[in-house]
């Protein structure tokens, strides 16, 4: 009785073992059979467009010389309003134009300075700014700005902190056509693959949104601004 409980319990145990290896078998090939099947190709899809700036900052800065003060801010004032008066011309309002500070060095006060040699011992650097959503009149009035020459403003050099920047502002406005763009054009190049790859395209597997990038056209139109994006996307593939 104990002998046939034995063979029982072998033949029992030995049939669970090859139902969990036939098992493993078909789960194993299951998984190879899918992942054959879960074939995929990663595209990208470009979109540019060109638009005009909407907004330019326009910084002014003047400089002016003398030995008395005094007289020396009361001209410094004199020329902002000269400015002012060019800017109005040009169709600014007093909303668009903001007077900056002034900037005032002594040369006297300077520790290696040599007094006898100063033709002037003050220095005044005087600044405004325009701010405006109408670019169209910065490049007009800056085309001019040489007509203050005749009233003695000597401008200073456009630097890095003091250059006339155009902005474009609106990219909210654009993003979803671009994106749009951008994505028909990753599916129209995922298509020429599956067609040359005897296989047929899918649904989106996975899609990442490139960041927008705003740059100058070229160095001669700042105010014509290049907006760029790239999308990447994932599609299945079948056969």
């Amino acid at each position: 009785m104990q002998k046939t409980s034995r063979i029982n319990s072998f033949i029992i145990g030995v049939s669970l073992i090859i139902g969990l290896i036939g098992l493993g078998l078909s789960i194993k090939s299951g998984l190879l059979s899918f992942k054959s099947m879960e074939r995929s190709v990663v595209v990208k899809g470009l979109a540019e467009l060109e638009v005009k700036a909407d907004t330019a900052i326009w910084p002014i800065k003047f400089t002016d010389a003398g030995n008395d003060l005094t007289k020396l801010m009361e001209t410094v004032q004199t020329k902002n309003q000269s400015i002012i008066a060019f800017l109005k011309l040009h169709g600014f309002d007093d909303s668009e134009i903001t007077i900056g500070t002034q900037a005032v060095h002594d040369k006297f006060a300077t520790e290696y300075s040599n007094n006898q040699k100063v033709k002037y011992r003050y220095t005044v650097e005087s600044s405004l700014s325009v701010y405006t959503h109408s670019p169209d009149k910065v490049l007009n009035a800056s085309s001019k700005i040489s007509e203050l020459a005749k009233q003695n403003i000597v401008m200073l050099r456009q630097e890095y902190n003091n250059r006339l920047e155009f902005l474009f502002t609106k990219l909210n406005d654009i993003k979803p056509k671009m994106v749009q763009t951008a994505t028909t054009n990753a599916r129209e190049v995922a298509l020429k693959f599956a067609k040359d790859s005897d296989s047929k395209l899918g649904k989106i597997k996975s899609a990442k949104q490139g960041l927008f990038s705003i740059s100058d056209r070229d160095s001669n139109t700042p105010n014509i601004k290049k907006v760029r994006v790239v999308s990447t996307i994932e599609y299945y593939l079948s056969d």
